[in-house]
């Protein structure tokens, strides 16, 4: 096992799919969780996480935007913090994650379901 030195935060809102954790750790990252956007910008106060994992939840009563995501994306750029995001979304709001990700195209973009082997791949790279 490789010991941990980098942070990641994972924010799980919804949820609905198998925790990652055991494999966030098995890549050496010490791992914290958030169960809302706005304790997981509170982290990002206290921490620089090298790695964010978390969920596109499409809310069409925002009226300025279209999840809590673009907040979380926003203070990251403001920050300057270089993290790599990677962010589940559900294929039946492809078109409004589209939108989001035009603007912040250097997420990586993952649809349900996730696969262990394709998200280990990602943090691989950048474990790297």
């Amino acid at each position: 096992m490789v010991d941990a030195q980098k942070n990641l935060l994972s924010i799980v809102e919804l949820g609905g799919y198998p925790d990652f954790s055991a494999l966030y750790q098995r890549l050496g990252y010490k791992v914290e969780k958030a169960h809302q956007m706005r304790k997981a910008l509170s982290t990002l106060k206290k921490t620089r996480p090298e790695a964010i994992v978390t969920e596109f939840n499409f809310q069409s009563d925002f009226r300025d935007r279209t999840s809590s995501l673009e907040s979380l994306l926003a203070t990251l750029q403001f920050s300057k913090l270089d993290s790599r995001v990677v962010v589940f979304y559900e294929k039946e709001y492809a078109t409004q994650f589209q939108k989001l990700h035009v603007t912040y195209p250097d997420i990586i973009a993952m649809p349900f379901p996730i696969e262990e082997a394709t998200l280990e791949a990602v943090l691989q790279d950048e474990s790297q």
